[in-house]
């Protein structure tokens, strides 16, 4: 998964100033292998969030207002051609007052199957109301191979802990509801971070020993060993986890999870997740189904 190269307090900070200027947007992608053994290749969620502090807020009763965006997705293939696109148009709740400094970020989620290969994804969006204040366009290199040996898939963060679950949604995954959350950030009285990941291509029935490490660029952190997981047939094995965030200060962080084969003390594979925290703003609600 990648930040797009500007953090999410800094965009939310210049959001709560001038409304003039184009909508941003702030994309994440999560890369897991196909669980389908027919259809090779990679599954990609592709996590949308759009602060809502700069759009236009059109009238639309006495005392009555609303803003609207339009986000297009589009997958690239390298050649150019288009492997997959949709467009999504985001409608914030219907404020009383727009002088309300909390206008709260609209957050959703995309899954994409795609066979392996190199792809771009491209994010536009634009402000349905107010066409003077432009657009903004992100693009993401993706990358989709089958690893040649054990490997994690991308961690994705968790606003809460994974609940088991069998019903199949967007927001599903290795028997677990994921509520996202919101471009990794964690707010005020979050004491932990949740993580979700799949480990891939270990032999069925070996012990795995999970070790977590969470570091700020300060050099704080924190380490902790979870118990001992067995590795499942025909499948990613899926992890589960959270960690607690007491000593890392605000700002950025790093998680990184490692896993060693407990017969052989080898290390398996290692898979590291950039996250933010902050002491003093609420975290934006996690992801939803688009409108």
């Amino acid at each position: 998964m990648r930040f797009l190269p500007l953090s999410l307090s800094l965009v939310l900070a210049a959001s709560l100033g001038a409304q003039a200027g184009p909508p941003q947007l702030l994309l994440r992608v999560a890369k897991f292998r196909n669980l389908d053994q027919v259809q090779k290749g990679g599954e990609i969620e592709i996590s949308v969030m759009v602060p809502t502090q700069p759009l236009t807020y059109r009238q639309r009763a006495p005392k009555s207002f609303q803003s609207s965006a339009v986000v297009d997705l589009t997958i690239l293939k390298a050649d150019g051609t288009t492997a997959w696109q949709e467009t999504v148009t985001l409608k914030p709740p219907v404020l009383s007052d727009t002088t309300i400094a909390i206008k709260n970020p609209l957050s959703f989620l995309k899954r994409v199957a795609l066979p392996d290969g190199t792809y771009t994804l491209r994010g536009r969006i634009r402000d349905q109301y107010k066409a003077a204040n432009g657009e903004t366009t992100v693009e993401l290199p993706v990358v989709i191979a089958e690893p040649k040996g054990p490997a994690f898939s991308d961690l994705v963060f968790l606003a809460r802990p994974a609940a088991k679950a069998s019903a199949q949604s967007v927001f599903n995954r290795g028997g677990y509801l994921l509520t996202r959350a919101a471009s990794g950030y964690y707010g005020r009285w979050t004491d932990n971070v949740f993580f979700y990941t799949e480990l891939n291509q270990v032999p069925a029935g070996r012990s795995v020993r999970l070790h977590y490490h969470l570091a700020a660029p300060d050099g704080t952190a924190a380490d902790a060993d979870a118990p001992p997981v067995t590795t499942q047939a025909g499948r990613p094995t899926a992890v589960v986890g959270q960690l607690p965030l007491g000593p890392i200060p605000a700002g950025p962080f790093t998680l990184t999870i490692e896993a060693r084969d407990i017969a052989t003390k080898k290390v398996l594979a290692t898979q590291s997740q950039s996250g933010e925290r902050s002491l003093t703003e609420y975290a934006p609600a996690g992801a939803a189904v688009p409108r």
